[in-house]
């Protein structure tokens, strides 16, 4: 009798002359005949008994010659003979005819006896979604992975366990001159190894999860298998973001000598993020993904005049504001969050089309905000901003951007710190552009005040200090500590510090992971940085301790090679594919704007999802998370806030609003036509 690989790669040669449908259709007719475990997410995959099961009814079916083995309007089982047109039926009979056994028959060979099965898993796939019926599914029990390159079958990486690339995997997913690295896993999977996967590792049972057009898992025979799995992942990983093979000489390229801690986090120091834990009251206890709604008290929610929220703008005294299409809304603020009707700003640009401000920012003790538009959809610039009096609901002064003569724009801007939006005086703020920084002065030197009704031209903000860089830093997003320093987010991943006193020069540039910086927030003391990807939030600490011992942080001194590995938060697999193909967006701290004050929390949103992480327990190396992790930590805890619709913004209000009984104070959920709070901590 043949071999189990022999008929296996009997079979799947056949299915290789086969078009992309014939080949799903005949996996899902295999797929039906198997089992499946009735594991969550993130548990163990427990197979044994379920295995069990499938044997003894193969056996039955087996010894019962008189029994239905082919289906009604399937063809009878026949001989596949070289040459042979046959059917997809034919070749799902044959394969019933078989007798495939892995464990009854002294002649057949089970996976975990033949080492010279290489690349050989069993793959789940994850169905029901959130559902309380949730299961994962055995789909393959046996079945090869490789990774391939479609420009290149020559490569080490590429596995020849899989049999010749048809036309579709040669053209497909090219990307320039190169091509990418795919995980191809039989017929059913095929995806470009990359962030997007959301790989999520059980080195203790041998599995890996990731998203592919599904959830799915893999589990090794051996603990080698998976150990060999890990390190091929990683150097197609490392080749598909940085364009190069992976390597020492490459990863310190890459990297640099002082942050090999990031490539290899497993021999970093880890004792800098202990000595940075603050206390403060115990966290909440962690509530699965599958039931974050009962983790929440109280909740507010009202429709809003008109809808089309845009963004928060919140605020630390009395009102808040909602941007949206129509207008400026004012909500008052309170201990259970924002809510309550106030006035509405309608903005008209001078008998123009009204255009909803890209970013509104609060200054001058809240009395005033900057609302600043961007050209338009394709270009995330801005030429000035406008200078809108919240009391007055008018629009006192239209502000363009210039230097030396020469007009200019703005990507973003923000406050000088963490809190001088509520000094009554402040007159400055900071601006970023693709290269460069700088900050701005809407003191008109020749003091003058703008009348809007008789002024031909916008004034002029005055340029007081920053740099223009030379073009490639691709600048994307800041933010600033409590005492000005700045931090700033870029395209290629890479976040810079700026001490208050000096743009010119990052006092501390960490490396990039491969995926652009699209939002940056910092604490007050600037101790830790939080950085938003499309698929990940990555969580810095700045602290180091000089030469003499004294602790420091990143922005007012160079770290040197003491720098501590990062944190990434993400979400699980499963979650990441219920949130769709919606991106992560604005990751913030909870908000702080006292030294010596602790920020609890962590918030992002993606798609219909607010998720909250708990700081103190990211920071924990002892955190229940991190055991049996390898590479960078990962943590997966956290809390979602699900809505119905997409949601625009979600913030944490003024650390003042925490209530007596709840020490956190309450998260706003703005969507298009809604806002909410809710209080996150207190009674259960």
């Amino acid at each position: 009798m043949p071999t189990l690989f022999s008929q296996f790669a009997l079979l799947q040669s056949r299915l290789n002359l086969r078009s992309p449908s014939q080949r799903l259709s005949l996996s899902l007719s295999l797929s039906a005949r198997m089992g499946g475990s009735h594991s969550r997410e993130g548990l163990e995959l427990s197979d044994s008994d379920t295995e069990a099961e499938e044997d003894e009814s193969e056996t039955e079916e087996e010894e019962s010659p008189g029994s239905s083995a082919t289906p009604p309007g399937r063809s009878p089982a026949g001989t596949l003979k070289p040459g042979t047109a046959v059917s997809v039926d034919d070749v799902d009979s044959k394969l019933q005819s078989l007798k495939l056994k892995y464990s009854s028959s002294p002649s057949s060979i089970t996976p975990t006896k033949n080492p010279n099965i290489k690349n050989a898993v069993k793959l789940y796939l994850h169905i029901g979604g959130s559902l309380p019926s949730a299961k994962w599914i055995i789909s393959e029990k046996l079945v090869i992975y490789s990774f391939v390159k479609p420009s290149s079958s020559s490569s080490p990486y590429t596995a020849s366990h899989d049999g010749n690339l048809d036309v579709e995997d040669v053209e497909e997913e090219r990307d320039g001159s190169s091509s990418p690295w795919f995980l191809k896993i039989g017929s059913k999977v095929r995806a470009k190894v990359g962030p997007g996967m959301q790989m999520k590792t059980f080195p203790d049972q041998k599995r890996v999860d990731f998203v592919a057009d599904g959830v799915w898992a893999i589990k090794f025979f051996t603990a080698e298998a998976y150990g060999i799995f890990q390190s091929e992942y990683q150097k197609c990983l490392f080749e598909n973001i940085y364009g190069f093979e992976a390597n020492e000489e490459n990863t310190v390229k890459v990297f640099g000598k002082d942050f090999m801690a990031w490539a290899k986090p497993d021999s970093a120091d880890d004792s800098i993020w202990e000595d940075a834990v603050d206390n403060f009251d115990k966290p909440p206890v962690h509530a699965s993904p599958a039931k974050q709604s009962q983790s929440f008290l109280d909740e507010f929610e009202e429709a809003v005049d008109e809808g089309g929220i845009q963004s928060l703008a919140l605020g630390a005294l009395d009102n808040s504001f909602l941007v949206s299409d129509s207008g400026i809304q004012v909500v008052r603020n309170f201990n259970h969050g924002v809510h309550g009707k106030g006035i509405s700003v309608r903005i008209s640009d001078h008998g123009n089309t009204y255009s909803t401000p890209k970013k509104a920012l609060l200054m001058r003790g809240e009395t005033n905000m900057l609302l600043m538009s961007q050209w338009d959809s394709a270009k995330p610039h801005a030429s000035g901003v406008d200078q809108l009096d919240i009391e007055t609901g008018k629009v006192v002064t239209e502000w363009k951007f210039e230097k030396d003569g020469t007009d200019i724009a703005m990507r973003d801007i923000t406050n000088d710190s963490k809190g001088s939006q509520l000094d009554p005086s402040g007159s400055t703020f900071l601006g970023l552009d693709d290269n460069r920084l700088c900050q701005w002065d809407m003191r008109d030197r020749r003091g003058l005040v703008q009348n809007i009704a008789n002024s031909l031209e916008s004034p002029v903000l005055q340029w007081t200090q920053g740099h223009q860089f030379a073009r490639g830093t691709n600048f994307q997003c800041f933010a600033t500590t409590g005492d000005g320093s700045i931090v700033v987010g870029s395209l290629d991943g890479k976040i810079r510090l700026y001490s208050k006193s000096s743009m010119r020069m990052a006092k501390t540039a960490f490396p990039g992971l491969g995926s652009p910086i699209t939002h940056v927030d910092v604490t007050f003391d600037g101790k830790w940085v939080l950085g938003t990807t499309d698929t990940y939030l990555i969580l810095i600490c700045t602290i180091f301790k000089d030469k003499d011992g004294k602790e420091k942080t990143g922005f007012s001194g160079r770290m040197g090679n003491r720098i501590a590995s990062p944190r990434l938060l993400k979400l699980t697999p499963l979650d990441s594919h219920l949130a769709g193909k919606n991106k992560f967006q604005k990751g913030q701290f909870s908000w702080v704007t006292e030294n010596g004050k602790q920020e609890r929390h962590l918030v992002a949103t993606v798609g219909k999802f607010s998720v909250i992480w708990n700081f103190l327990q990211v920071k924990k190396s002892s955190h229940e998370c991190y055991r049996n992790q390898e590479g960078l930590k990962s943590c997966y805890c956290y809390r979602i806030v699900p809505r119905e619709e997409s949601i625009v913004d979600s913030r944490f209000m003024h650390e003042k609003f925490a209530g007596s009984d709840s020490p956190d104070a309450p998260l706003v959920v703005a969507t298009p036509m809604k806002v909410s709070s809710f209080s996150i901590s207190g009674r259960r």
